[in-house]
């Protein structure tokens, strides 16, 4: 109790005396709305949110933040925040891109990756497309191989039960078989419903 506001005094008077611009990534960690005391740990959160207002108010430099859950942010905070920027979910075209860039190009990537079928077939994030492809090269480097579609959807599958989506055969269309391949490769770890 206490720590959080002691840490995140060092980083604001560091960064005030180096003009530093702050980010705060998954900033609704933090700037998240009050809530109603019910005990303790809700009267130190609530003294945590008030001491970072007191502390954005004086901070003269650039703060920046980012969140995917901007409706949990505090309506102190969003009252201070000058500019809000909404980057939106990416196209298939953009998707596509970020496929494709996910890999670098001394990558071992097998003929038979299909981009399109990638892009249009699944609605990711940037993040979650670099996630896989990183995934897809371990499970490459593993076997050893060249990253294929096969290390693709193996590792889109586990990222698809993180997310504890499930999905039909039919959304992997002309690579259902590898469904097969990985059930038997995996335990039967896939979660698609026939």
């Amino acid at each position: 109790i206490g720590e959080t506001e002691k840490n995140l005094e060092k980083i604001f008077d560091e960064a005030q005396k180096g003009s530093c611009i702050l980010f705060f990534d998954e900033m609704d960690a933090l700037f998240g709305k009050r809530s109603e005391t019910k005990d303790a740990h809700d009267k130190y959160a609530n003294l945590e949110t008030a001491y970072l207002l007191q502390r954005l108010e004086q901070y003269d430099g650039v703060v920046l933040m980012a969140t995917n859950y901007f409706s949990n942010i505090d309506e102190a905070f969003l009252r201070r925040i000058h500019f809000v920027f909404h980057i939106p979910f990416p196209d298939a075209v953009q998707r596509r891109e970020l496929w494709k860039k996910a890999f670098p190009a001394a990558a071992p990537l097998a003929a038979d990756v299909d981009f399109d079928f990638l892009s249009t077939q699944f609605m990711l994030s940037g993040a979650r497309i670099k996630q896989i492809a990183l995934s897809a090269a371990v499970f490459a480097a593993a076997k050893p191989c060249s990253i294929d579609m096969y290390c693709i959807l193996r590792a889109l599958i586990i990222d698809l039960q993180k997310q504890n989506h499930t999905f039909v055969r039919q959304e992997f269309g002309k690579y259902q078989h590898i469904l097969d391949f990985l059930g038997e490769y995996e335990n039967d770890t896939t979660n698609a419903i026939d």
